[in-house]
């Protein structure tokens, strides 16, 4: 008997209102989101690892200014892009992460090479960019290619209000998208997590959410489970909801779907947390759970083809790459 494997994406989760996205632009979601996890999968079929999988994944939406990640990343209070990003090989608890990251084209491969290539776990903003030019190869990427100018709409807007959003919160903006990641369960039977983001649109002040905290928005443990997270980072942080969830699942004996319900429906909830989690287990079962309006995700069935849902209310369905 062959080994399970399988991946699972998400793209963003938050307020995403059916009459506000048009058929063109939602089309364009749901093949941006085929195009990621099919990306993944091929690593997968090819029997590469759960880490090279979700990696490849999240390059993908990276690559795309649809998404608050790499291209399409919002703007800081100065007008310029700031990154997280980072991944966790289950196998062993390895990770690497990097944060206020500003001129690579790519942060979760950044992440990825922490993790590989460094005797640490997190590099932060000049010094792990040095990391990455003189010790990995890395070009330097000019804040235009990151620059869209839909990110600096959100931004003025946020500025006339003095307040800082995620880029799935509620202000005047109809094309809501945020946070990316991707977890895997690779033929070896190894589990990965991969998260990576722009952050808020407005943070000042080197802000860094849950998304490089590993715990918080990012964990993977083999035999246990790959949690990624996407929302409110500050909540996500303050609720180790990624470790929480794996805790669950390694401790108290909750099943997958049990553990990822009562974490982002439980103190997350309460406290005014937005958001959700995307997870595979051991055996290969993927889980949804959100506690908003929608989150861009997106599995593979059995046959090989990509499954997508944006709104909370609408089940998994096939789309072509």
């Amino acid at each position: 008997m062959s080994q399970p494997f399988s991946i699972a994406i998400h793209g963003g989760a938050g307020t995403i209102e059916r009459r506000l996205m048009t058929p063109e632009f939602e089309a364009d979601y749901r093949k941006a989101l085929a195009q990621s996890v099919l990306a993944g999968h091929a690593v997968l079929v090819q029997g590469g690892s759960a880490v090279d999988a979700t990696v490849a994944a999240v390059k993908v939406m990276e690559d795309s200014p649809l998404f608050n990640a790499g291209k399409g990343s919002v703007l800081t209070h100065d007008e310029t892009v700031e990154m997280d990003a980072s991944v966790m090989d289950g196998n062993g608890l390895n990770a690497g992460a990097v944060t206020l990251i500003r001129h690579i084209k790519n942060p979760i491969q950044l992440a990825r090479d922490v993790m590989q290539k460094s005797p640490h776990a997190m590099l932060a903003g000049e010094g792990a960019e040095s990391f990455a030019f003189k010790e990995c190869g890395y070009s330097y990427t000019e804040q235009d290619y990151f620059f869209t100018e839909r990110r600096y709409k959100e931004l003025r807007v946020m500025k006339k209000t003095g307040g800082v959003a995620l880029s799935e919160a509620r202000y005047p903006d109809e094309k809501k998208h945020g946070t990316v990641g991707a977890v895997a369960l690779d033929k070896n039977g190894n589990l990965a997590a991969a998260t990576s983001t722009g952050g808020l649109t407005n943070k000042r002040w080197g802000r860094v959410g849950d998304t490089p905290i590993i715990g918080g928005g990012n964990f993977a443990r083999n035999g246990n489970v790959a949690v990624s997270a996407t929302g409110m980072g500050e909540l996500l942080m303050r609720c180790t909801v990624a470790g929480d969830i794996a805790g669950r699942m390694q401790y108290g004996n909750a099943n997958m779907e049990q553990a990822c319900r009562d974490v982002i429906h439980g103190d997350f909830l309460s406290l005014g947390g937005e958001g959700g989690v995307i997870a595979i287990d051991a055996s290969g079962a993927v889980n949804f759970e959100l506690n908003c309006p929608g989150m861009y995700r997106a599995t593979v069935d059995a046959d090989g083809n990509a499954r997508v849902a944006i709104f909370a209310d609408e089940s998994l369905s096939v789309v072509s790459e």
